[in-house]
This record gives C-alpha cells, structure tokens and sequence, in this order.
C-alpha cells in the first residue's frame, strides 16, 4: 500500500517485553539463550503502524507486533528502519529475517518473497467532498468525473483496470490527491481506508470518507522463499497472538478512534 519514503536506514536492538507481549505469556519460548536475534524490517515512516517516538524510539502497531514475535521465539529483537523500496531486496539478500511494514501480500510480490498466513485486512476506500452525492464507487465511474490516485500505489492500478468511463488523475503526494478533492477538483481519491479517514478527519469541512472497501487486501509478514521452519513459527504465533486477545489489544491502543468510525459504517475493522 505504501510508497518509497526517503527514510534513513537505522538499527535499534531491543530485549523484548511490555505489556503487548505479555499477552503471549505462555504461548512461546522466552527468554533462551544462544538464539541469534530477530532482524526485522520495517520503514518506520506511516504512523500508527510503523513510526518513530518522540524519544527516536521506533513505535506503532507492527512495533509492538514484533516485540511480542520475538518474545515467543525467545530471541532478541533487531529492528532495521529501511526505506519501503528497500525492504524486499533487503529481505531477498539476507540481511533481515522478516519483515513488517504494513505489506500488501501480492501474487507480483509472491514471485520475489513468501508471506506469512494475513493478520490484517485492509480495503481501498474512498475520500469525497463533503457536499458530494457520491456515495459509492457505481456513482464514479462515469464521463465529467475525475478520479484522483497516488502514483504506483494499489489505489491507482485498481482504478487502471476498473474504472472506463472516469478520467483518472495521478499525482505524486498523497496531501495533492486530498487537496484535489478538498477543492472540488477531483470527486473522489481512492486510497487505503486508514489513510482516507484520517483525512477526512484532517479536513472535516471539505471532505468525508466512504470506508466500505472497493476492494480488500491482506498485509501479512515477509520472509524469504524457503524459510519454512522461521513461517511455520510465525504462522503459529499469529494464530496465538489472536486467539489471545493481542490484536484486539493492539487496536484499542493505536486505532480507537478508527474502530469507532468503521463501527459507525458498519465496515469490519482491519484486525
């Protein structure tokens, strides 16, 4: 879902631990030693999920999801911040063992990398003007309308192959598509729903956000073609993390004011 950011590379190491890992108390091996660490990528540029703390500290939801992976492997953590671009060549090479970073599972993606089993669904939504009739993707595509996308992201190559009849507008920055539509140049930014409510909520007066998804996608972790033993692990954890309640927690922490909003919709939330 996400872009290139030129984000400089940097490690930070942890011990893992708090209070989302402690939802896996029991699930997993802790605390073992000889076990090299865990080095996971992420570009920690696209807050709440992966993002940097006011003490330069990384933080976010895939933060925490790999404190509470490492902890079950009983392994150290090693966060490597890499621009998006990067992470899968990165991976590819050797110098990560994972990666989370809000990545799409993709079948062009699945030729270079294998994923882990989904933990989030995320669907392409839609910002309109706040006055607009539009109420759904059917009132768009149609002559005299403008559809704006962000360049090389989901949102433009679902509007390539589906939309016939809309004029499609693509612009490098995602605060130029909210401008288009803000200003009533565009009708609609088709855009991930996270996004998109944030910024409706950014520009309450000239926009709105219709979250049922045009089309869903499923993030899930990466990991190099072959390391069956380390997605057997994850796959694992992950079905544990949920069971136990971590995502439930991970989204009360970081999206609460989301889950009101989707729950408002009577749109499933991503976790």
């Amino acid at each position: 879902m996400k872009l290139t950011q030129n984000v400089p590379r940097r490690t930070f190491l942890f011990y893992t631990g708090g209070a989302i890992a402690a939802v896996l108390a029991g699930c997993g091996k802790s605390g073992e030693s000889g076990q090299k660490p865990l080095i996971v990528g992420m570009d920690l540029s696209y807050p709440p999920f992966e993002m940097v703390d006011p003490s330069g500290n990384p933080a976010g939801v895939s933060v925490d999801l790999a404190k509470a992976l490492a902890e079950s492997l009983g392994r150290e953590l090693k966060i490597e911040n890499i621009p998006f671009v990067g992470l899968i060549p990165t991976l590819q090479n050797g110098r990560l063992d994972c990666v989370i970073s809000s990545l799409s599972d993709t079948p062009a993606r699945r030729e270079a990398i294998s994923f882990s089993a989904p933990y989030v669904t995320v669907g392409l939504a839609l910002l309109v003007g706040k006055n607009s009739p539009v109420q759904s993707i059917a009132d768009l595509d149609q002559p005299g309308r403008t559809i704006v996308v962000r360049q090389g992201t989901t949102g433009e190559i679902w509007a390539r192959k589906n939309l016939k009849q809309a004029k499609i507008l693509a612009v490098d920055k995602e605060n130029s598509a909210v401008l288009e539509v803000s200003q009533g140049r565009a009708d609609a930014f088709i855009y991930d729903q996270m996004s998109v409510w944030k910024n409706s909520q950014e520009n309450p007066t000239t926009t709105r956000a219709l979250l049922q998804p045009v089309e869903e996608q499923h993030w899930a972790i990466g990991l190099r073609k072959g390391n069956e033993e380390l997605k057997s692990q994850i796959d694992a954890f992950l079905t544990t993390f949920r069971q136990k309640g971590g995502f439930q927690a991970l989204g009360d922490k970081y999206l609460p004011a989301q889950k009101k909003a989707f729950a408002e919709q009577g749109v499933p939330f991503v976790f």
